[in-house]
This record gives structure tokens, sequence and C-alpha cells, in this order.
């Protein structure tokens, strides 16, 4: 080769992989940051640090207090050095080489990261020449693949990607301390708000408000038991006695009026995208966390690049190679399963030309990984060879009994090819045994009864079930939808799987509703989303969308009420309950060296709860019967601790402890 080169990936590990995958002579070099050189090839391959540059508002507008929310708006973002050491490394290889290649991850995200180094290294090379590799896994094939065809970086890609940064920027910033200055809660304790954050949290609080408000309603039903079946009536009953009324119509016999046998294929699951694996995934873990870790398994050179929105395989991509490269692996037999029958792939509803749906691109021995990479590798192979695996085969069996002219409805379902089912195994089968039945056969009826049951509200949203929701809505993007959640818990608004709200949030919700509802309503965010992808198709401008959105906001800030909306922001302080002693309330207290429960009304009534010193604090709605007080949880690395009633709990620890 007769100019240098300097290859830029996202990260470090990716850099060293396709240092390694390129070049035979690779020396590991350091400047304060790692990165490889070939002699032979005078190249370069670094690993940046995702972002290396990130935006601001000036210093000048960091005080919350003295600084109007209008003048967040009228401000000019500067661009900060975010890694320093990256960007002087950038600048020293810069000078020295005629060609850049930008291999980061070819999404909106990768591609601004790539041209942020490329506007690094042409201040100092301005005629440096420059191109794009563009690649789903980091495997020797697609790696070289992608280098023998480098194409064109994709500005407006970039751009697309530079308004959403600038957009949330502003928004966030603007939201957190509009809430946090006008709630006094500020310094650690502040309540942050956003764009794609907020209407999340609205959906979440709105289905636990559906929960508490519910009302569950009795109703009744019919059943008579036969040899091998039990049979109900079609109808629900809202009174016993109706119920009662229809029993003492039925008779010791039933004849079969009608019964089917049918074998009915059951479809197998699509490929996984993003939000389908987050949603399979949540299984087994957070979000966030199963995504960092597919991204290091896309990194080590395991599965195919996981952030992506399709869910049809290309065409182009060799699946029985694949199946066929797991013959000897610890998944032999779901490979020959699938190997036995022709390969027809199912697909989804979705289908993308950037990057195929998640797939495993090399076989991974269990000791290879750790525990966690274990489970996301499994469930990543066994999704793909369930997805060219044979249907499931069921027979469902339906009969209808007739009663003294009373009608009975009965059936079962029985699964006799297992299909995708024996690889899939995160599926459960729910099988029934039913007897075969004969148009006209006279049954015994050995037993009659009236069941008394209640309706149920409906189910909290699961970390994964409100992935899908965000989807759907047009909420943030397969790639922010987990960090939203994540962002979620950390602010402490919401808690566990299924996701439960804090009197947090439904107090910020309510207040917003209230004062700015534009601001929890998914319609506006699902807009701004559509306005980036004009401008990644070329059809906007950066500058264009920015200022939309500005006067959407500029909109928001000017009809509120701020008065009321002080009033009601009081009410987010974490109460707690009510004084024991005094009758004031009492309140989460922090000082630089702990935290506690104390009472407002100190220093004349010096009531107090110790706390654990460790962990998130939650303030759940649930109250204590006996001391009205706010239940507590503690959220540590190890999982959630329930302490309850503070109080209570205070009270156990002392009698345990003195007594």
């Amino acid at each position: 080769m007769d100019m240098s080169w300097l290859i830029v990936t996202e990260k470090d590990n990716a850099a060293r992989r396709i240092a390694s995958i390129l070049f035979r002579d690779i020396k590991v070099l350091k400047r304060g940051v790692r990165y490889y050189y070939s002699p032979s090839y005078d190249a370069y391959v670094i690993g940046l640090k995702g972002h290396v540059i990130e935006l601001d508002f000036p210093k000048e507008l960091n005080n919350w207090r003295s600084t109007p929310l209008d003048e967040l708006l009228k401000a000019k973002l500067v661009a900060r050095v975010k890694e320093r050491d990256v960007v002087s490394l950038l600048e020293e290889l810069g000078r020295r080489v005629d060609r850049v290649t930008i291999a980061t991850d070819y999404d909106r995200e990768g591609e601004l990261i790539g041209v942020e180094a490329l506007e690094i290294i042409k201040r100092v090379n301005p005629n440096v020449k420059f191109d794009r590799v563009k690649f789903s896994a980091i495997t020797k094939h697609d790696i070289l693949k992608a280098f023998s065809n480098p194409t064109k970086i994709d500005f407006n890609l970039a751009k697309s990607a530079l308004a959403r940064q600038k957009i949330d920027l502003i928004w966030g910033a603007i939201l957190t301390r509009l809430l946090s200055i006008h709630s006094g809660r500020l310094g650690r304790d502040f309540l942050s708000a956003g764009r794609v954050q907020t209407p999340t949290l609205r959906i979440i609080v709105e289905r636990e408000k559906e929960i508490k408000e519910f009302k569950p309603k009795k109703y009744y039903e019919v059943l008579v038991v036969s040899n091998g079946f039990t049979a109900k009536h079609p109808k629900r009953f809202e009174s016993r006695e109706e119920a009662k009324a229809l029993l003492v119509r039925i008779g010791r016999y039933g004849v079969v009026k009608d019964f089917k046998s049918v074998k009915r294929e059951e479809s197998k699951p699509i490929p996984f995208n993003t939000t389908e694996f987050l949603k399979e995934a949540s299984r087994f873990m957070n979000p966030d966390k199963a995504m960092s870790i597919a991204e290091n398994l896309y990194i080590e050179g395991y599965i195919s690049y996981p952030r992506t929105d399709n869910t049809v395989y290309p065409k182009t991509l060799d699946l029985e190679a694949i199946v066929r490269s797991f013959l000897n692996s610890e998944f032999h037999r779901e490979a020959r399963l699938v190997l036995q029958n022709e390969i027809v792939p199912s697909r989804g509803k979705r289908e993308t030309k950037d990057h195929p749906p998640i797939y495993p691109t090399a076989v991974a021995e269990r000791y290879e990984l750790s525990r966690d990479e274990w489970i996301i590798y499994e469930l990543i192979v066994r999704r793909f060879l369930a997805t060219l695996a044979p249907k499931a085969l069921w027979e469902i069996r339906r009969a209808e009994i007739d009663c003294n002219g009373v009608r009975f409805l009965a059936g079962g379902k029985k699964l006799i090819r297992a299909g995708w089912r024996a690889i899939y195994i995160y599926s459960k089968a729910e099988e029934s045994d039913f007897p075969i039945l004969k148009v006209g056969e006279t049954v015994e009826i050995i037993d009659r009864r009236i069941e008394e049951k209640k309706t149920k509200p409906p189910a909290r949203y699961t970390s994964g079930s409100i992935i899908k929701v965000m989807e759907r809505l047009n909420l943030g993007t397969k790639s922010t939808r987990h960090e939203i959640l994540k962002k979620l818990i950390d602010r402490k608004y919401v808690y566990g799987n299924p996701l439960k709200p804090t009197q947090t949030a439904f107090t910020v919700i309510e207040v917003l509703k209230n004062i700015a509802e534009t601001i929890t309503l998914p319609d506006m965010t699902a807009k701004l989303e559509k306005e980036m992808d004009l401008i990644a198709e070329g059809k906007k401008s950066e500058r264009e969308v920015v200022e939309e959105s500005k006067k959407m906001l500029y909109e928001i800030l000017k009809s509120i009420d701020y008065t009321k909306l002080a009033e009601k922001l009081k009410e987010t302080r974490e109460v707690i309950g009510r004084c024991p002693r005094c009758g004031g309330g009492i309140v989460l207290k922090r000082t630089k060296r702990s935290r506690f429960i104390g009472c407002e009304n100190y220093p004349n009534c010096t009531f107090t709860i110790p706390l654990p010193q460790k962990g998130s604090i939650y303030v759940t709605s649930k109250v204590c019967e006996k001391h009205k007080m706010k239940e507590i949880k503690i959220r540590t690395k190890k999982g959630y601790w329930n302490i309850g009633c503070p109080y209570c709990n205070y009270l156990k620890w002392k009698n345990d402890h003195y007594c």
C-alpha cells in the first residue's frame, strides 16, 4: 500500500479484532490510548470511546436558579472534548495519514460518532481522503468483504443523530430544570423529565392507576364433569341465583351434539430484532444489561449487530451453513432437527436493508463466556434455530354437550409434533387431555357445580412489554428505549419487574397533565422522530428540525401557570407519613454523611427513623395499616430489598437488638 491509512472504530475491542483480521503484523502501541499499527501496510487502527465530543450549554448558563429557561432555548450549544486522550491521538495520527476509513457501527449514532472523529482529523489534515465501511458482524468474512467494498459516509444520517442529540439535550435540560426548580428539589434529589422519558412514565403511571381504581366484579360459571373432561357453559352469570337456576335444569346425562378433532400448525417465532430480543431477554435480566452483553458478544464476533429493526433474513445470508456450524456444539440436537427438513425461515412484518435480524455468527463454548453472556448467547442461538425449524403441530379437540337443552362446551389440545418448540425452550407448551367422543354419544354427568370468580385488573407492564409499547408509539429508537427505562429506574420513578411507579412518579405525571399535558403525550415525540427520519432522507435540514422543536417547547413553556406548578410540585417531597410524636409530616432527609427519615418540624420535634446507608431508596404508594406510613424498598446491586413500613422495621430491629 503506497499511502498511510487510519481506521477508526467505535471501541477498542472492535479495533483489536478488526486489526487482527486485516493485518498479520500488528503492533500494540499506547499514547494515552491503546491503538494498533501494521508496519507492512503503514496502517493504524484506533478504537474510540463512543462519542469523543459532547454538546452542552455555555458554562454561564449552568446555574439552575439564576438562568431563565428561555435563555436555554436561545443559547448556542457548544461542543466540548469528552475524551481528551482519544482526541489528541486522533490529531496526531490524522497528521500522518493520507486516508481515513470510518468503521464505526452502521446506524445513526455510529455515523455521527464517525463524523465527529473525521472532523477532528480534517482540522489538522484538510486534504485527507476518507471513506466508510459497513458490516453487520465482526467476523473475518464480513470484515474482509466490507473493506474490499468501501462506500461513502452518510452525512445526512449523522445529521439526524445530531438533531436528536440537540433536541434531547434541550428538552431534557429545560424540563428537568422546570420541575426541579419549582419543586425545590435540587442537587442529588432533582426531578428529571425528557422528551421520551416523560410520555413513557405516563404510560406506566396510567396503567397503575387503572389497577388501583379497578373494582373487581364477581361472576359465576356453571360447569359439569364427566369421565375424562370438564365442560363449561358459555355464559358468565352476574348472580349466583341465575347460575343456580341453570344448574337445576341439568340432568344425570348429556348428549354429544358436536365433536371435532383437527390438526393445526403453530407458527414459529419471528427473527430477533432489537425490540423482540430485549422483550425476551428481560425474562433473565434488565434490558440495559442484556443490550450491553449483546454488544460485547457482537464485538467479540459471536453474534451479528444487535441494534436492528429488521425481522426478515436477507437472501444473501447462508442460513444452512450457519446451522451446520452448530453440529459439533452444545446445540447439535437442535441443529440436526433443523437440517432434517427444508429450511423455510419465519419472517416478521418489518424489513430493512441496513442490518439483518440478530443471529449467531460463531460457535461459542459455555466455558468461553460468563454466566450472563451464555444466557444471552444461548437465547440468540435458540431463537435463530427456532425460526428455521418446522412448525409445531397440535391436535385440537372440541365438543358440544347438550344436558337437558343446556349447552356446554369443552375441549383440549395435545402437542403431537414439537417442531420449533423443541428448540425454543422458553415458551412452555400448555397441553390438556381430552377424550375422543362421538356425535350422539351419551355421557354421564358425575358432578356439576358453580364456580365464583372475579374479574382481574390489567397487568402491570414488564420491562419487556413496555419496550414493545414504546416501539408501537414511536417513543425513542431501538438504540435508546432500554436506556430510557434504565433512567426511569435510576431516577426512582419506577422499580421492580413488573414495573411499579413510585409516589413521586404519580405526582410528577399528575402535575404535568394538569399544567402542560403535551409533555406527557407520545404524539409530540413521535412527530419529532418522523422529522429526524426526514433529515436522514435529505428532505429536511438538521437546523430546521431543531428550531421547530424549540418552538414547540417554547409554546409549552408559555402556556404554563408557574404559580400553580410550584404549588402542585410541593407534593413531590418524599413524605413518608405522619410523625407519631407531633403529627407533622415525616420525610426522607439527607446530610453529607447519612440519610434517615425525620420530622419536618425539626428542631421542635426530633423524631427520626434510621435507614440503610447503601442502595437506592424507593418510596412506594403502599401504606402500612398500623402506622399509616408508606412502605419502602431499597435497590442494591443484588436486587430489591423490601423494608416495608420503616417504623415497623425499626421497632422490630430495636426489639431484636435490645431485648
